[in-house]
């Protein structure tokens, strides 16, 4: 736990490096062990095919009680007897016993002995192999041992031993180089990418990061999705001080005509009828202040689609639910009000599409002349529903930000509305996954929702 907590502390560069050298350590092994048994084995088999044609000599002239022929150079030959007793041996042997106890047994007993003599590493010297076997000589049983020197073989093994340590030593750093320089030129992109993102931490404005425009790999579409999640950043960034700005002016308007009212009130006696306008007055800004809070906790609650509850709703009773209240504001200013829906189900949250659908209608009764028509229509499991007006139409420099929160066309803030109202119904289009928008019909304005049903 410990080394890999340290390992997770270096340099993403040297976790790679280190990465690269134990996989190309265990390729370079495996590779080196593979060709160094390839070898080995093709030595050992030449090396027992000797051996083997030695003792099959050395046995048959044992046999045939005939002179003990020569072997090949360097080997040896040694005879026993049943006992152990040395019966013939070469003159470097001096009479030693090549055999063990344990083996003298065993080869009397009719089993077959083969083992080296001598270790490859480190160096020894009479390195043999040797092989014993049980013969028989004229009814009495004997021992031939054959052996033959390993120097050759095992020197070509050590000379293989060396030359593949150098050479995977050579791969292995020039592995590494590679893997790091590699690393490197992957990554500083990124560490680029860091030193912009540095930059901005410290309060540089509009700043982007430099991305390739010649390239589509993984860094460069990082590089992108950065800058476009600074794009999205600086925009909510402008948005945010906006709102702060416009709310905070919002807010001080009605607050200071409540501190004007209470000042002229407190200045000096004033009537009952006096003092019971100025409370009606207070009462006002107070309820404005109340609708404005209402406003924007509806719309930081619709910041969520998880404060929706979707139901299957009937189109013609939502659209009555909204439209009821404001029917009788269009009869006192002697308009028409319309509704063309049709008779069918959606899915939805009626709580929000029911004052979504009366802001609409209230900006085209506050707003524009005429006729005020709610109409919908549902085609490929998705419901358009648009109220239209015959007013003069949004002016076209504010259709943009139509849907901004406070927006007015009117430069006055003093003017009737919170300025929230399509913003609200911009909210409930999104947290519905639809969306809306507005635009000037040429003999009026149309605002359209356009949700998933």
């Amino acid at each position: 736990m410990n080394l890999h907590n340290g390992l997770r502390r270096l340099p993403v560069v040297t976790r790679l490096v280190l990465a690269v050298a134990v996989t190309m350590s265990l390729v370079l092994t495996g590779a080196a062990g593979l060709v160094y048994w390839r070898v080995k084995t093709a030595l050992d088999q030449q090396l027992n095919d000797d051996l083997t044609t030695y003792q099959r000599s050395l046995d048959q002239a044992v046999h045939a009680q005939a002179p003990l022929p020569p072997g090949p150079s360097g080997s040896l030959q040694q005879v026993l007897d049943q006992q152990g007793r040395v019966l013939h041996s070469s003159d470097a042997l001096h009479h030693q016993l090549l055999l063990t106890p344990a083996e003298l047994n065993a080869v009397a007993h009719g089993a077959a002995v083969r083992r080296d003599v001598g270790s490859l590493l480190p160096i020894t010297a009479d390195t043999l192999r040797l092989q014993a076997r049980r013969v028989t000589a004229d009814g009495q049983l004997r021992i031939v041992v054959a052996a033959v020197r390993r120097g050759h073989r095992d020197e070509a093994l050590r000379e293989l031993l060396a030359q593949l340590a150098f050479a995977s030593a050579l791969t292995l750093i020039a592995a590494s180089y590679v893997g790091y320089r590699t690393a490197r030129a992957a990554l500083r992109p990124v560490e680029r990418y860091r030193s912009g993102a540095a930059t901005l931490a410290d309060g540089a404005q509009h700043t982007r990061l430099d991305v390739p425009a010649d390239r589509q790999d993984e860094i460069t579409r990082l590089g992108h999705t950065l800058n476009h999640m600074l794009d999205r950043l600086e925009a909510s960034a402008e948005r945010e001080r906006r709102f702060v700005a416009d709310a905070s002016h919002e807010l001080r308007t009605p607050l200071t005509l409540m501190r004007a009212e209470l000042d002229v009130a407190l200045h000096r006696p004033r009537s009952a009828d006096e003092l019971t306008d100025t409370l009606r007055s207070v009462d006002t800004e107070v309820q404005r202040l109340i609708d404005l809070s209402n406003a924007l906790l509806d719309l930081e609650e619709l910041g969520s689609s998880q404060h929706l509850t979707r139901a299957r709703t009937r189109l013609a009773d939502l659209a009555e639910a909204a439209v009821a209240p404001h029917r009788r504001t269009a009869q006192r200013a002697g308009r028409d009000l319309t509704v063309d829906v049709p008779d069918a189900t959606i899915e939805g949250d009626a709580r929000w599409l029911q004052p979504a659908i009366g802001n609409l209608l209230d900006n085209a009764l506050r707003h524009g002349h005429g006729t005020v028509c709610l109409t919908a229509i549902i085609h490929e499991g998705r419901l358009r529903l648009s109220v239209t007006d015959e007013g003069p139409g949004i002016p076209p420099k504010f259709l943009p930000r139509a849907f901004d929160r406070f927006a007015r066309a009117e430069a006055s803030r003093t003017s009737e509305g919170s300025g929230l109202g399509l913003a609200f119904v911009h909210a409930v289009a999104l947290a519905h996954g639809g969306t809306a928008h507005a635009k000037n019909t040429g003999h009026g304005s149309a605002v359209t929702l356009d949700l998933p049903c």
